[in-house]
């Protein structure tokens, strides 16, 4: 059973919420503040975190950035309706996914049961006898959802991997924006093309000083780096 940790201040969201999630097969536990919260994701075992942006002690761009430093649990951030900015920063920051508030809760549960299934299944480009993927220089395993760089472990958040997992998957072709979104996010693209930009640049920089992730003007993305050989 999934265990989902919601960090919100309005003490009358997680009781409801509880319920709701319980109904999907979903333990959700909760936290007011960010310093409760970070102790519970330090002490026990999450499968992901929801943030709410308006959080005393710290605000939730702050908490994710801390919660980034140790952990790449999939993070889902709350934000106020219509602030587009804010799902810019959340993005910017490491977060996999928002929803504006106010929200269905249904929209919750569906967002993370989605991030969810993401991390457990393979890449949609993966094949069944092909868990390992090895370039020069780069070595992404699959299953285990691993990246090393030169031998380095390499920290991803989900969206990040299931990105480069999707470009490893057939290395030198060119994706175009709106196939990224389609095939890692699969929601409206409300943020469209910004989010896949903001992911890339992520990416780019956790990966330096390699140089493979390459964009295409006006067409999109591609893998390029030399094929490598592996070592099992």
């Amino acid at each position: 059973m999934p265990r989902i940790l919601l960090i919100d201040d309005d003490e009358h969201l997680a009781a409801p919420l509880t319920t709701y999630f319980a109904r999907f097969g979903c333990t959700l536990d909760s936290a007011t503040r960010p310093s409760e919260g970070i102790a519970k994701l330090r002490a026990g075992h999450y499968d992901a975190a929801i943030l709410d942006v308006m959080l005393p002690e710290m605000d939730g761009f702050e908490l994710c950035r801390e919660i980034r430093k140790e952990s790449d649990i999939p993070i889902v951030m709350l934000t106020a309706r219509g602030e587009v900015m804010d799902r810019v920063v959340g993005l910017e920051l490491g977060a996999d996914d928002y929803v504006p508030k106010p929200f269905e809760p249904r929209e919750l549960v569906a967002r993370v049961q989605t991030i969810l299934r993401r991390q457990r299944s393979a890449p949609a480009a993966a094949t069944a006898n092909a868990q390992l993927r090895v370039f020069d220089g780069l070595s992404i395993d699959l299953d285990r959802r691993q990246v090393t760089r030169h031998g380095e472990r390499v920290e991803l958040t989900g969206t990040e991997f299931d990105l480069l997992a999707l470009l490893a998957g057939e290395p030198g072709k060119v994706f175009s924006r709106d196939d990224i979104l389609n095939r890692l996010r699969g929601h409206e693209a409300e943020l469209f093309t910004r989010a896949v930009d903001i992911v890339v640049s992520r990416l780019r920089k956790k990966l330096e000083p390699l140089d493979c992730i390459k964009t295409l003007r006006n067409a999109g993305y591609a893998l390029a780096v030399a094929p490598g050989e592996s070592s099992s």
